[in-house]
């Protein structure tokens, strides 16, 4: 209030100023994100990082054109059949589903839906996402630690060549990574009030994250759970209500479709690939679940027992994250967020319990320990391109730890700490350009005097050292890690596993170009490699059918610069090549004049063919729906014999098409072997652009 006296002897007037407008809902969001301390370039640069990001993950995109066939063929069916975009089958006849829920699949599918089937409409969503994590990582990091650290790490996750790979690609790894970030962007917003709604859509992105990839995308939960219980500004008893509403919320968003299906008759709705039971749980705990951790249920020869092939991550232990099959995809920053982790939580030991820098650092420390572990030790099938979903942890911890030394960089400790943090992103990457020592040697000595140079400038006080630490330290951080990326966009990637960085990593063995598809069946190991750019031969595990084309079930290997197989693909992700040959979006061709006879058809299946990745071929270059007998490998339960039988005598299948290398059947063991056996008892096989065919309409024998 405020007193008045108009002259000496009057009285004196008490006057209450008038009460404040409260701020409108609006306001009252801006002013929990504190635009006041926001810089003025804050926002334009912000939209220069996700501009760049898109043209990074945009640019060129189509030269992949299908990039992984057995999801593109799965898009392409879903175009025909809602029903098959539902259940996420290999065709719209919905004989049997992909090996993983369909979340991914959904957002490719209505994009193909809208624009049409080709490379654009199939891969621009995954990039999409991709712009969209970075946007999200850089919100969570500045909410906690300013601008420049959001702006560094969002700059570092686009660079990270596993996020170039993925989100150039359509494997469901993209769509995780978004999902997973999307969920650390809620608990940073429930740390700060407390929220139970922004701690119940954080379980709602977990939801379909398991959606996604089904148990890979809740490594991250007990981080969510454990830095709720510990920081959130509210007392305990609301903390663990909150945390059990947010896993109410998890459960709703994932098991309304794992209900879905189990309730959905078994007769009316495809084979669930890769369970052995036709059963959903079945894939969750079997073949998605324990069995990626101990090698069991079709995981066998993932990585335990000293295999090193580059299509199973190298041998468990620490140090597979940085061995040649996943160090190039993930481990640039890797030692540097170890080391920011343990240095922020040491200079925030003394905070209050609601410290959100701590709580930052446990969010982010919590994710990348765990999923690091997993995948260290999971004897299972492992891919190197898994690590992505470790990309956003590791950039975050290094901006969030970076950040809160640079804010008391006065002492000496935590100089040293800042300085530790660049020796380890800046000497480990040497290191990892050293393994590529042909491509760009140079790059090599300029991150390492770049990072001798920021130590240096840390042991002179002043703002202009400061400026000279930021500037170099940034060099000595990402330049090995986005020198790598580019490289990895500038790259086609085609087959079931793409590699990062430019041809001399990729056929050195860095993580390059690998052998087999990406499941086996215990007991089973890869028969034969091939190197980047090299006509597809196939590779499959012993038992299995072979193809038509030559690739079997297990998939054909990734390419990169040194080339897309026989044939390529075309910027749409139609075929093109000779006239004796049709490109296929994994690298490998197939006979025209088969494909011609395939496009003829009227039947709901033109042809079935043993293997998920030849039918994905085929049905790629016909634009018609094809069984894949026994699912990825082979051996799954679909169709028996006798529902095959049954396809057969009302119509349903044209053609069965054989191997030459097996004598014109479709496998020897499983229900490939007896199908093709009776196929090749009834029906008389033809040959057809060198490929064995069985006319199933013919009168039978």
């Amino acid at each position: 209030m405020t007193t008045t006296l108009d002259r000496p002897d009057a009285q004196l007037r008490v006057v209450d100023p008038p009460s404040p407008t409260p701020p409108r809902k609006g306001r009252v969001r801006r002013l929990v994100r504190g635009p006041a301390d926001e810089p003025g370039w804050a926002r334009p640069a912000l939209l220069v990082l996700l501009g760049l990001t898109a043209v990074l993950y945009l640019w060129n995109l189509s030269a992949s054109g299908n990039a992984n066939s057995f999801y593109a063929a799965a898009v392409e069916q879903g175009t025909h059949s809602w029903k098959a975009w539902f259940f996420g089958s290999l065709d719209s006849g919905n004989s049997i589903t992909v090996d993983k829920p369909p979340a991914a699949l959904w957002v490719m599918g209505l994009s193909t839906r809208i624009f049409g089937f080709n490379s654009w409409s199939l891969l621009v969503p995954q990039a999409l996402e991709g712009v969209a994590a970075v946007g999200l990582l850089y919100g969570a990091v500045r909410r906690v630690a300013g601008v420049p650290a959001g702006l560094f790490a969002g700059a570092a996750l686009a660079l990270t060549p596993a996020a170039v790979l993925m989100f150039r690609f359509d494997n469901p790894d993209a769509l995780l990574t978004l999902l997973l970030v999307a969920g650390a962007y809620a608990v940073t917003r429930a740390l700060e009030s407390a929220s139970w709604r922004w701690l119940a859509l954080a379980g709602s992105a977990l939801g379909f994250a398991f959606l996604t990839k089904m148990l890979q995308g809740l490594l991250v939960l007990p981080a969510f759970a454990l830095v709720y219980l510990v920081c959130a500004p509210t007392s305990l008893r609301k903390r663990i209500g909150h945390t059990l509403l947010a896993g109410l919320s998890l459960l709703a968003s994932a098991g309304w479709y794992v209900l879905v299906v189990g309730l959905w008759p078994a007769s009316a709705r495809p084979y669930i690939g890769g369970s052995t039971d036709n059963s959903i749980l079945d894939l969750v705990f079997g073949y998605n679940g324990l069995g990626r951790l101990f090698g069991s249920e079709g995981n066998g020869g993932g990585g335990g027992g000293g295999t090193t092939g580059s299509s199973f991550g190298g041998a468990t232990g620490l140090t597979r994250l940085f061995g040649s099959e996943m160090g190039n995809e993930i481990s640039w920053l890797l030692p540097a967020a170890l080391v920011a982790f343990v240095a922020g939580l040491v200079v925030t030991t003394r905070a209050a319990r609601t410290d959100r820098t701590r709580a930052a650092l446990i969010l982010w420390g919590g994710w990348a320990l765990v999923t690091a572990l997993v995948f260290s030790y999971m004897q299972g099938t492992i891919h190197p391109y898994y690590t992505v979903a470790l990309a956003p942890a590791l950039a975050a911890l290094v901006a969030v730890g970076g950040a809160a030394l640079w804010r008391v960089r006065s002492t000496v400790l935590t100089r040293a700490g800042l300085g530790a943090i660049v020796v380890a992103a800046g000497g480990w990457s040497s290191v990892l350009l050293g393994r590529t020592s042909s491509w760009h040697p140079e790059l090599r000595w300029v991150v390492l005097a770049a990072t001798v140079l920021a130590v240096l400038a840390l042991a002179v006080p002043g703002r202009l050292a400061a400026r000279g630490v930021v500037v170099v330290g940034l060099v000595a951080a990402l330049l090995g890690t986005g020198a790598f990326g580019v490289a990895t966009a500038a790259s086609p990637h085609t087959g079931s596993i793409p590699s990062v960085g430019p041809a001399a990593a990729q056929t050195s063995g860095m993580g390059g170009g690998g052998a087999s598809g990406g499941r086996m069946r215990s007991g089973t190991a890869p028969t034969g490699t091939r190197p980047s750019g090299a006509a597809s031969t196939g590779t499959r595990p012993s038992g299995t059918g072979s193809s038509a084309t030559g690739s079997s079930g297990t998939g054909s290997s990734g390419t990169g610069s040194g080339g897309t197989g026989s044939s390529g693909t075309g910027s749409g992700g139609a075929p093109s090549g000779s006239s004796s040959a049709a490109a296929i979006g994994g690298g490998s061709s197939t006979s025209s004049a088969l494909v011609a006879k395939l496009k003829a058809t009227t039947s709901t299946w033109a042809a079935a063919v043993v293997g998920d990745q030849t039918a994905a071929e085929l049905e790629l270059a016909s634009g018609k729906a094809v069984i894949a007998i026994g699912g990825w490998s082979g051996t799954d339960n679909s169709p028996t014999p006798a529902q095959f039988e049954a396809y057969v005598k009302a119509g349903k299948i044209r053609y069965f098409i054989g191997s030459a290398s097996s004598g014109g059947q479709g496998g020897s063991s499983g229900v490939g072997s007896q199908i093709a056996a009776w196929v090749a008892k009834h029906y008389t096989a033809t040959t057809v652009g060198g490929q064995t065919v069985y006319d199933l309409s013919a009168a039978a024998s």
